[in-house]
């Protein structure tokens, strides 16, 4: 392999989305200031292409949106959705976390609740805490309008290594001397 082969290699490699023959010239032709021809860039891909052809590599070069990208191999795929699909329900916002938070603390409780406590409109966070299965809907509240009441899940103590709500940290094993304001009178 040239040291072409490998600019080209470590540019596609570092983009996220599929990286076209001309952009390569171009950031070939500003990096190392000499001119590249697009044949050139064509017959190391050719090249790359060929070297993660190995059965024993798991990605292979391929040609996507006339551009090209490094993917997993086929063979690879089923592994690699169970990973995606795993992380996307442990992906949290800080709105998320926050909404959780409340809900854990002061369930059952009902979505004005919340947004009385965090300041701020639940909606979407409350509704990804649902796709993701860390709350359920657990009744009606007997106020006027009969608001849903929302708690926690057994995938929320999954989530979060604990066997019961017992296990949840005290709020004042929270609070700290650091995370206080102003000063504590007697």
């Amino acid at each position: 392999m040239s040291n072409t082969d490998l600019y080209i290699e470590a540019l596609i490699f570092s983009s996220e989305q599929s990286l076209r023959v001309e952009e390569i010239a171009y950031c070939l032709q500003a990096a190392l200031e000499q001119d590249i021809s697009i044949e050139q860039i064509n017959k190391s891909i050719d090249s790359i292409k060929e070297k993660y052809q190995d059965e024993n590599l798991a990605i292979e070069l391929i040609k996507v949106n006339n551009g090209y990208q490094f993917l997993t191999k086929k063979n690879f795929h089923q592994v690699i959705s169970l990973l995606q699909s795993q992380r996307s329900k442990k992906k949290l916002s800080q709105a998320a976390l926050e909404t959780l938070a409340v809900i854990a603390y002061r369930q059952p409780t009902t979505k004005t609740d919340i947004e009385q406590i965090r300041g701020v409109n639940c909606d979407y966070s409350i509704q990804k805490l649902l796709e993701k299965e860390l709350i359920a809907i657990v009744g009606k509240s007997e106020a006027v309008g009969k608001p849903i009441l929302y708690g926690t899940s057994s995938l929320f103590m999954d989530y979060f290594g604990i066997n019961s709500m017992k296990d949840l940290p005290h709020i004042k094993e929270l609070i700290t001397d650091e995370s206080s304001i102003g000063e504590a009178t007697e």
